[in-house]
């Protein structure tokens, strides 16, 4: 799309007028030309709809109360609890079972039960899927598919009342998110370049990682 027909949005905005509303809104803004009915047909989501309106005062009441002073385990252990949760569902990526299984101890400490399920459960070939022998990391080899589907079903089987992400590959996550019953959040977002912190590349693209601004594909 050029430049001239796009839609500017708020990666376009130096000003972020809409959070304390100490400046003023550019003309492209999406708070202000955003149409009035969608406005109010959201707002009556979060003081009508039961599920909106419990997840957005909880999310609300744990900023407002520890802003900065707690991590996103104690974030979401009290999250967990301000809902009504009782029982927390873990998809893993199997290379982070460790930090998985130190987070159910966690969880399990602050009297919540956790069930896990890694992302290689069923031991399915990825070839089976239709998946190329190329693209395996170890070709030759069997290696097992990640199987986000099975472990969202597995998950809405045992009931669980919040599910939290533990690294899936981008992509599985999308998966596991759209056939998990529970609602989702996130713990850890796998980076294996940045251990887990995927943001350093954004942080470093005017210098380590200037290649991501160059206009190419990344293949």
């Amino acid at each position: 799309m050029c430049k001239e027909t796009k839609n500017l949005s708020c990666a376009d905005c130096g000003l972020v007028n809409c959070y304390r509303r100490e400046k003023s809104f550019p003309q492209f803004c999406l708070t202000t030309n955003t149409n009035n009915e969608m406005i109010e047909e959201a707002n009556r989501l979060y003081q009508n709809d039961e599920f909106v309106s419990k997840f957005s005062h909880a999310a609300a009441e744990i900023e407002g109360t520890y802003f900065g002073k707690i991590t996103r385990v104690e974030e979401i252990v009290l999250f967990a609890k301000r809902i009504g949760a009782k029982k927390i569902g873990i998809a893993t990526c199997v290379g982070l079972m460790s930090e998985a299984k130190t987070f159910a101890k966690i969880l399990n400490s602050k009297g919540l039960e956790s069930f896990c399920v890694v992302c290689k459960v069923s031991s399915i070939d990825k070839t089976e899927i239709g998946i190329d022998e190329k693209f395996k990391i170890k070709k030759g080899s069997h290696e097992s598919l990640c199987n986000p589907v099975l472990q969202a079903k597995l998950l809405n089987k045992e009931k669980t009342e919040l599910n939290v992400i533990v690294g899936l590959c981008v992509g599985h996550d999308s998966i596991f998110i759209k056939y998990s019953e529970a609602p989702v959040t996130t713990l850890i977002t796998k980076d294996r370049v940045l251990a887990h912190n995927p943001a350093g590349a954004l942080y470093t693209s005017g210098f380590y990682y200037t290649r991501l601004l160059e206009e190419n594909d990344t293949e």
